[in-house]
């Protein structure tokens, strides 16, 4: 393609990265730095929750910048999707990825949300943690594993966006819609079977 998208390969980008970035980051760094000085359950839940809470408005502003990207990619890359073949999987891998990542996200704000409350040592958030009592040992461990299953997902978008990448080249882009026009028409020889004469 001939014009430039970069404010949208941009945004796409970063909007990914800094999802992925702080998701694992959160993960591996916040959540262990919580375990390794509140000493009690409680207190390390309630370091990580407030932690996880100041991040989420930024997690959710790169959520959105990345949204922006990618749709705005897709409107622009329409016909590569509809006539080079892999790039219609490729981007269908993309958005399932995409909503199990978003689902990932907010299913771990909503446990979080929970523990925040139910470890809060303001009475205020006591009498709304009475009020929805929760298992907090299930919902730590469920937090847990959708605060994992995040960075997966993302890192999986990231491959794949590799991918799209070198979809894009131009030797891939001929090859890949003289194999989609093929599968139209059986009968149409492939690159192999021309024979150039000078």
């Amino acid at each position: 393609m001939s014009e430039r998208n970069t404010m949208l390969r941009a945004s796409h980008d970063v909007g990914l990265a800094a999802w992925f970035g702080g998701s694992l980051m959160g993960a591996v760094g916040l959540n262990g730095a919580a375990r390794s000085e509140g000493g009690t359950w409680q207190t390390a839940a309630r370091i990580a929750s407030s932690g996880w809470a100041k991040w989420t408005p930024v997690n959710a502003a790169a959520i959105a910048v990345h949204l922006f990207g990618s749709g705005g990619l897709l409107a622009v890359n329409a016909p590569r999707v509809a006539t080079q073949q892999g790039v219609a999987t490729s981007t269908l891998a993309k958005t399932v990825l995409t909503g199990a990542a978003l689902g990932a996200t907010a299913y771990s704000r909503v446990l979080g949300k929970k523990i925040e409350l139910a470890t809060s040592s303001d009475p205020q958030d006591a009498e709304k943690a009475a009020r929805h009592p929760i298992d907090t040992d299930k919902a730590g461990r469920h937090l847990t594993y959708a605060q994992w299953a995040v960075p997966a997902l993302t890192g999986a978008l990231l491959i794949l966006n590799a991918l799209h990448g070198e979809q894009q080249r131009p030797a891939q882009q001929f090859q890949g819609m003289w194999q989609r026009a093929r599968s139209f028409t059986p009968n149409m020889p492939s690159g192999a079977d021309w024979h150039w004469t000078h």
